[in-house]
């Protein structure tokens, strides 16, 4: 396995220092009315070398959601062969849970400033799209020869990081007072199976078993 270079160990600690930094700047004057002039003089560097590390402002906001991609794919992987999916892919987002919930009140007003902002909003979702081919390999790998459909999986994918998505929203609503990770269990729990572990047919319409 490669393992990151210490040069691109160092830069993720820079970015990482810049965001925590960026952030209060955000949440106090609104992520609109923060400049890239603003966030350099925060962080005690010059523009072009804030820039260096993050192209534009969504980046800086969203930088803390950038490993749960490979996080909740690691986590799928790791789940028991013998348990159903859908519970599989309740754990699997546990990452996402505990980054959020690891200090509450931050990762509220993390996703308070998301929620308030159209901008951050479309780019999380298109996080969001970028966290499923793996979560769908994963599915994949877990089922074998036995594996539905790409389609299937992707949808199933999909589900999954929606009922997070709606936990996340739920608990932005209630201003924090529900657990997060009670919230994604009930989410979880509305869209799933009647019978744990069995499979609807997942062939298009039409066509014949046979």
């Amino acid at each position: 396995m490669t393992g990151l270079s210490t040069r691109a160990i160092g830069r993720a600690a820079v970015r990482g220092e810049l965001a925590s930094i960026a952030l209060p700047r955000f949440y106090e004057a609104g992520f609109d009315n923060v400049t890239f002039d603003d966030l350099a003089t925060a962080a005690g560097v010059s523009r072009s070398t804030f820039l260096r590390y993050f192209g534009n402002k969504e980046d800086v906001v969203l930088f803390v959601f950038d490993p749960l991609g490979d996080a909740m794919s690691a986590a799928l992987a790791s789940r028991p062969a013998n348990e159903d999916e859908w519970t599989a892919l309740r754990r699997a987002v546990d990452p996402a849970v505990a980054l959020l919930t690891r200090d509450p009140g931050e990762g509220l007003a993390l996703l308070r400033l998301v929620w308030n902002t159209p901008a951050l909003w479309g780019r999380l979702h298109e996080k969001q799209a970028s966290w499923r081919p793996a979560l769908a390999d994963r599915l994949a790998d877990r089922s074998g020869a036995d594996a539905p459909s790409p389609l299937a999986l992707r949808t199933r994918a999909m589900a999954a990081l929606g009922c997070l998505m709606v936990a996340f929203d739920s608990w932005v609503d209630n201003n924090g007072r529900d657990n997060l990770g009670a919230l994604t269990d009930l989410t979880f729990a509305a869209l799933a199976p009647i019978h744990p572990g069995a499979q609807d047919d997942d062939r298009p319409h039409g066509e014949s078993s046979a």
